[in-house]
């Protein structure tokens, strides 16, 4: 009895203090209830995970706290996943919006008449993105002489029922194309529901005069902070994928054929599974002769350090578009946001003080100066900014958070290797179309659902 009283005097003496910690400033704005209420919430979870873990044997002191947190995090996936049933969720992604209920009609797409791809079963996703494709127009708003129609490609994980039969459809679907006869081929790597960002495509499109090619093949349904035990998968449809394209290539070029130059994009999770598939930096970047590759958002961790240091040689990692070096020719290019909590988080922030909320160095930007490091207190703190790191408005492009819209003309300008072939006036066309393209698709979205 006494021990269970002695246990109960250190949990109400941890969680106060932790409820205090708890109340400071972190990355990303929450909502008001959610700011009331997790302060209170973080600090019960502590208390209770102590009284808890040390009636249990073996835990104690540090082991027992990390039983509360671990009870904590628990809960709070738990919470969502109750709150967003993953079948509905998965049925929800696997519909088409009405206003793209029709398949294209341009053949250069997955989905349209002479394509092996079934439009029906693309998903809400990929039929959005497929249908995002740039035209004749846009290039002529920017002053850029379209002289190909772009190539998408897009397989869903609900075309086929494996890996290897869905990366096989998909090269069909780029030799169909002639894909391969272009001048570039990006191969996106898509977030857990099959989301492709349309944001870079559009700016290869638009500043190669349509002479590319852009292949995604989704893996799963879900999103992405529901999608990590498909990481090996995702990794491995992106490894198949890209060691297709490279018989591809060698075949090309033993018979004296044109080479494409090849580029890879992927944003949070799917920047993450693209690197799962080249482990070995820049010799596997060199392996499958890639011309540039451009990282958005990329989670954070160990593995993300040891990538970093593997394309160190070769790479520059940007905030905004105002650190883009001039008269640069690096390869790999990192767009992390300083204060960006899916780049952030990660596990050591329990019981480790980041460099980056160390109170001796500069801060980042966007990073509060108050924020200060406590112990699993902002590693919980991290964790809730991930749930509210991306909050986007249609054509209210801000660079905040895990929200790169205002970054990525620019960047994947730089990026692509265009900076040098567009003028100033061009740049700045370009930045206002993609809002302009971002607030007419959400218009269309907007009224498919009246």
């Amino acid at each position: 009895m006494k021990d269970l009283i002695g246990s109960v005097a250190v949990g109400v003496g941890a969680g106060v203090p932790t409820a205090h910690a708890a109340r400071g400033p972190s990355l990303v704005q929450w909502p008001a209830k959610v700011r009331q209420f997790f302060p209170h919430a973080l600090g019960t979870a502590v208390g209770v995970g102590l009284v808890v873990g040390s009636q249990v044997p073996g835990l104690r002191g540090i082991k027992a706290l990390a039983a509360g947190a671990s009870f904590a995090g628990l809960g709070t996936v738990g919470f969502f996943v109750a709150k967003n049933k993953l079948g509905e969720i998965e049925a929800e992604n696997a519909e088409i919006d009405a206003c793209f209920a029709r398949p294209p009609i341009d053949m250069h797409l997955s989905g349209s008449p002479r394509s092996a791809v079934d439009y029906t079963l693309l998903g809400r996703e990929g039929a959005r993105f497929i249908n995002s494709v740039t035209t004749h127009e846009h290039a002529q708003q920017i002053g850029i002489k379209r002289t190909h129609s772009p190539i998408r490609v897009f397989v869903s994980v609900a075309n086929a029922d494996s890996i290897s039969s869905r990366v096989s459809l998909a090269m069909s679907e780029l030799i169909r194309n002639k894909a391969f006869d272009r001048e570039y081929i990006l191969i996106q790597a898509p977030a857990g529901s099959g989301y492709a960002n349309s944001t870079p495509v559009d700016v290869l499109e638009l500043l190669s005069g349509g002479n590319c090619a852009t292949v995604s093949v989704s893996y799963g349904l879900l999103p992405s902070f529901l999608s990590l035990a498909k990481v090996r998968v995702a990794g491995q449809t992106q490894l198949e994928l890209l060691n297709a394209i490279d018989r591809e290539l060698i075949g090309r070029r033993n018979k004296g054929k044109h080479v494409p130059k090849i580029i890879l994009f992927g944003e949070s999770l799917g920047a993450r599974i693209q690197q799962f598939a080249i482990p070995l930096g820049s010799s596997d970047l060199d392996k499958y002769s890639i011309f540039r590759a451009l990282w958005v958002g990329t989670p954070g961790g160990r593995i993300s350090d040891t990538f970093h240091r593997l394309c160190a040689s070769e790479s520059v990692s940007v905030d905004r578009p105002e650190q883009i070096p001039t008269g640069t020719n690096h390869r790999v290019w990192f767009l992390e946001h300083d204060a960006d909590p899916v780049v952030r988080f990660r596990p050591d922030l329990a019981w480790a003080q980041p460099t980056w909320l160390d109170p001796e160095l500069p801060r980042g930007r966007n990073i509060p100066q108050e924020m200060t490091w406590n112990l699993g207190v902002t590693w919980a703190t991290l964790l809730v900014d991930t749930v509210f790191a991306t909050n986007v408005r249609p054509g209210e492009f801000e660079s905040l958070g895990h929200d790169y819209r205002a970054d990525l003309g620019a960047v994947a300008t730089a990026a692509f290797g265009f900076s040098s072939s567009i003028s100033s006036e061009q740049a700045t066309s370009l930045e206002t179309l993609l809002r302009e393209i971002e607030v007419a698709r959400a218009q269309m979205l907007g009224e498919s659902r009246s």
